[in-house]
């Protein structure tokens, strides 16, 4: 432990220096090595050395940042104005953090550190980055491509949030949005011999879409209307639905238990009755066996439903994937009867004389009981296959 207190010590004081605003400005990161020297200077305002760091950090941070917009309008692209932007507020903030220190002196001379107005600027490029975005998503949208589409929503997006002012910018965000989204229609085909009733296959689709749907993709289990285009088809096909018949098994067996029924006298070669060493007459326990004929009626059904799950995209037509899917149900009952003395039975077999035999459900009832096993298999089937799907 004592030795371990120093190396903590050593690799905290590493740590830190690593950290201090001399490295920072040594390495170039000129905005932390800003930022730890007004830390310290908001503890002491006279310590030279952080003054120093925070004036030369300033000037070349503010001069990379004017160079760059220089730049940039020098090269006059329309695109470049968020970039412009984005300096500014880097400018206007940097400024706004020195001027928590402020003033500043080194050996009695005050450090200057004059102000600049960028609010101009900054409008200026925002509105400029704006324009733009909504010129950029108006050309993207006449593409007529579905990644074009959400590229120009983000663009409308961006338009709306730096000035928010266009003419049916907000019509334009819904298209695009409307343009861009993928959809997806999951139906049920049935080609086994059994038909459905309409409750089946809507439960089957009882999936909780809403769940599996992304920024641009989402589920549909119903056609919105005619005019609709779907992107993706997902078939869930039932081929093969196998109930068995009714299965009915009696078990016989006796069930025999032995209980405790008075006792006797232990006798001497004499006959008289022996006493143990109190004094005390010795008796031995008397049993008796019971005895209970047990008729168990084991009644069974199943049912299988096996299919597949397919995948499609629309344009162009293509089968993307194909996972088998399968579900089972049961159905178990079991009831008995007793003839004899019921007391030598077990606590559990005597529950099962409490159940009477029951009706076999239907065929179609067991179809239906196997629909939850069922939609567990379909929703994983969709989920697992959703990165095909964009």
């Amino acid at each position: 432990m004592k030795r371990i207190i120093p190396i903590i010590i050593i690799l905290t004081i590493l740590l830190s220096g690593c950290g201090s605003s001399k490295k920072q400005l040594t390495r170039g990161n000129y905005d932390a090595a800003i930022d730890k020297a007004v830390k310290e200077l908001r503890r002491d305002r006279n310590d030279e050395k952080q003054i120093q760091i925070l004036s030369e950090s300033y000037r070349v941070a503010n001069e990379l940042d004017n160079e760059r917009i220089r730049y940039l309008k020098m090269e006059g692209r329309a695109n470049s104005w968020d970039e412009i932007y984005q300096i500014y507020q880097s400018l206007s903030s940097r400024q706004t953090l020195v001027r928590t220190v402020t003033p500043l002196n080194l050996n009695g001379t005050p450090v200057d550190f004059p102000y600049v107005d960028y609010i101009a600027e900054m409008v200026e490029a925002k509105r400029k980055a704006a324009d733009f975005y909504f010129a950029h998503g108006n050309q993207l949208m006449d593409g007529k491509i579905k990644d074009n589409y959400r590229q120009a929503y983000m663009e409308f997006i961006r338009a709306k949030q730096y000035m928010g002012d266009y003419p049916g910018i907000d019509n334009k965000i819904q298209e695009s949005k409307y343009m861009g989204m993928s959809r997806v229609f999951v139906s049920v085909q049935n080609t086994s011999i059994i038909k459905f009733p309409p409750e089946f296959e809507q439960d089957l689709l009882a999936l909780d879409l809403p769940a599996l749907n992304s920024e641009w993709v989402e589920y549909h289990t119903q056609n919105l209307n005619n005019n609709t285009e779907y992107d993706y088809f997902i078939n869930v096909n039932v081929k093969n639905v196998g109930v068995s018949p009714d299965q009915t098994m009696q078990k016989d067996s006796v069930v025999k238990k032995n209980v405790e029924d008075g006792f006797d006298y232990v006798l001497d070669k004499k006959g008289n009755v022996m006493r143990d060493s109190l004094g005390n007459d010795i008796k031995t326990k008397r049993y008796k066996t019971l005895q209970c004929a047990l008729v168990e009626t084991y009644q069974s059904k199943a049912c299988r439903i096996d299919g597949d799950v397919e995948v499609i995209q629309v344009n162009p037509n293509k089968l993307l994937k194909k996972d088998p899917i399968g579900a089972r149900s049961t159905f178990e009952n079991v009831s008995a009867r007793a003839l004899g003395d019921i007391q030598a039975l077990t606590p559990e077999l005597l529950e099962r004389t409490k159940k009477l035999q029951v009706p076999f459900p239907g065929d179609l009832d067991m179809v239906m009981m196997c629909s939850e096993n069922l939609k567990l298999a379909i929703r994983g089937a969709i989920q697992s296959n959703r990165r095909y799907i964009n």
